[in-house]
């Protein structure tokens, strides 16, 4: 699936609920069948209990008070209180239960979604949104703890209160009850209209929180910070931030507004019942056909039936809102990956010998236009191949396609004669060792940002890794040494000295092979040497692919690829290419050659 036409059909798709979004997500309680059995044995028992006092009332004016039976009246009273002190103990554990379940189910989504975004390719998280991406797993599934303790356990509750109350009332008196009952389809009906209305605002709503997110993480980043300062852009920035928040504030203004339009017709419905029933039932106790303690018993037992009415004609718009909930993570769990390991993929040996091939290589980003085309060559274990060419020709997109960050297009490619297609992603990842362009730390201290390679690694592992990488300097110099906090991305160090880290990081994984992405590119000629006299024992029996900006660089490899416009232009070693007066030869002129006066320059 072509990602980016994946976020273009989502914003196009129409909201609707359909029985399989509903299945769907009502899936997700099977597991916690057991307790949700204990939730709805206490939820019937409260149903059943909050019928009690209107029942001893019923008692209290037709029996006891008339026949003067005081210690009738006694034990009514102890009833009355402790009716509704047992059905508070069983609403602590009701509330318990059901906090578990709705806890469990939150885990269990954003766990599943933490882990199906795991397995996409990099295509993905260069065509979303980062605060999108951010929204659906925090917002989203946050929310869906409401729907499970409040709606879906409410929903269940008011079921059996509404079931109870009608089954009394139609036994105490079946004309009232039919008089009583007489409101209910007109608020059924309404609740249908909201809740379609309330679906539809839920998902605008969840959309524009997460375009907001968007704009918040791009801009409060540190990266995007010093971006926006450089170009004086705040006060575009405060405008398009007020514009998106203002779109967010008018959707949930219209949300609010119509609950409450909904509540209101729920409430006139409310009064014109209870004013039914004492018309019609005054009547009836006038003419003798009913007692008094019935009709006050009744009138007691209307705020069971119009309350739970009330509540779940809300549970269904609740519900509907919910569903827009559910909908937006599961169009995250069903997106799939282009890059998917064969049911039939073997593990890459321990320790792997290296050998890299390249057949017949293309790769498109984008369909009808190659990023990669015809590419063939290989790299033997020990060699350094050296990838060169002008801004544009490939060199990055090749290295990602070695570890599987993206599948190729056509051709194959090899690590050890076989193809990476049929090689365990994990086992094959594993025994690559990565320098990207942009180097990432995280928020953490050295020692954290090296131990990500080897969570088992000793201290004297982590230092001697921190020598060979030239950053063991760095380290002595730091307020609190291996401990220090390097700060968001790393931006208390310096660029130079977070490659350095990162090469450290690279080079505590121990790798068999390394993807080397202008490794060097942020450090002065001298420490670059240092690294790379340093690394010369590491390299040796292993694959180095390194994209290359540096004389020094070239001059060590061992085959040189030369790359323009996605095609492979030449290969061979930096003699061999210069002796072809071919691209190699004009890039060596115009971009290394400059390099070695400047080395020069600089010692003298």
């Amino acid at each position: 699936m072509m990602h980016g036409m994946w976020h273009r059909r989502q914003q196009e798709k129409p909201s609707r609920v359909t029985r399989a979004l509903v299945f769907r997500a009502a899936s997700y309680l099977i597991p916690y069948w057991r307790p949700g059995l204990i939730v709805l044995v206490t939820v019937i028992a409260m149903a059943f209990l909050a019928l009690t006092p209107a029942l001893l009332i019923r008692t209290v004016i037709d029996v006891a008070i008339p026949d003067k039976r005081l210690l009738l009246l006694l034990l009514l009273a102890l009833g009355m209180i402790a009716a509704p002190g047992i059905a508070g103990i069983v609403s602590v554990i009701q509330t318990r239960f059901s906090a578990y379940i709705a806890q469990s189910i939150v885990f269990d989504l954003r766990t599943s979604m933490f882990s199906h975004l795991q397995t996409l390719s990099l295509r993905f998280f260069t065509q979303a949104k980062t605060g999108e991406v951010m929204s659906r797993l925090s917002n989203d599934v946050s929310n869906i703890n409401r729907v499970v303790t409040d709606t879906i356990t409410q929903s269940v509750m008011q079921v059996f209160v509404l079931i109870s109350t009608i089954s009394v009332i139609l036994l105490m008196e079946w004309r009232l009850a039919l008089v009583a009952l007489a409101v209910l389809p007109f608020a059924v009906g309404s609740a249908r209209r909201v809740g379609r209305r309330r679906y539809k605002l839920q998902k605008e709503s969840q959309t524009k929180l997460a375009d907001l997110n968007a704009i918040m993480q791009e801009t409060l980043n540190v990266a995007g910070f010093l971006l926006m300062k450089a170009f004086v852009k705040e006060t575009y920035e405060r405008i398009r931030f007020g514009n998106k928040a203002a779109e967010v504030m008018d959707v949930q203004i219209r949300t609010n507004m119509l609950g409450r339009w909904f509540r209101m017709i729920l409430q006139v419905l409310e009064a014109i019942g209870p004013a039914l029933v004492y018309l019609y039932g005054g009547y009836l106790v006038m003419q003798g056909e009913m007692s008094l303690g019935t009709l006050v018993a009744f009138a007691t037992l209307l705020v069971r039936l119009y309350q739970p009415m009330s509540q779940l004609a809300n549970v269904h718009v609740e519900i509907m809102g919910s569903l827009a909930l559910f909908e937006r993570i599961f169009e995250y769990l069903d997106v799939e990956s282009d890059v998917v390991e064969s049911q039939n993929a073997i593990p890459l040996a321990i320790p792997a010998k290296g050998r890299i091939g390249f057949y017949d290589v293309g790769f498109q980003y984008i369909p009808d236009r190659w990023a990669l085309h015809g590419v063939s060559f290989t790299a033997e274990p020990g060699q350094l191949v050296a990838l060169v060419g002008p801004t544009g020709a490939g060199k990055t997109t090749a290295t990602y396609l070695i570890p599987r960050l993206y599948d190729i297009t056509e051709g194959s490619i090899t690590v050890d004669d076989v193809d990476v297609r049929e090689i365990k992603i994990h086992s094959l990842r594993d025994q690559m060792g990565i320098v990207t362009q942009e180097t990432y730390l995280f928020n953490a201290s050295v020692r954290d940002n090296l131990l990500y390679a080897d969570e088992k690694a000793s201290d004297q592992q982590i230092l001697d890794a921190c020598r060979v990488a030239r950053f063991d300097d760095v380290v002595n110099r730091m307020p609190n040494a291996l401990d220090t906090i390097v700060g968001e991305r790393g931006y208390r160090l310096s660029g130079g000295e977070k490659q350095r880290l990162a090469i450290a990081r690279v080079l505590l994984k121990n790798p068999r092979i390394l993807v080397l992405d202008e490794a060097t590119s942020s450090l002065d000629s001298q420490t670059e040497l240092q690294i790379q006299e340093a690394m010369q024992p590491l390299m040796r029996g292993r694959t180095t692919v390194a994209i290359a900006h540096r004389l020094s660089t070239v001059l060590a490899a061992d085959k040189i690829i030369v790359l323009d416009e996605g095609k492979l232009i030449e290969a061979g070693t930096h003699s061999e290419l210069i002796s072809k007066n071919g691209l190699y030869s004009t890039l060596y002129e115009i971009q290394f050659k400059p390099q070695l006066s400047g080395a020069l320059h600089t010692s003298i």
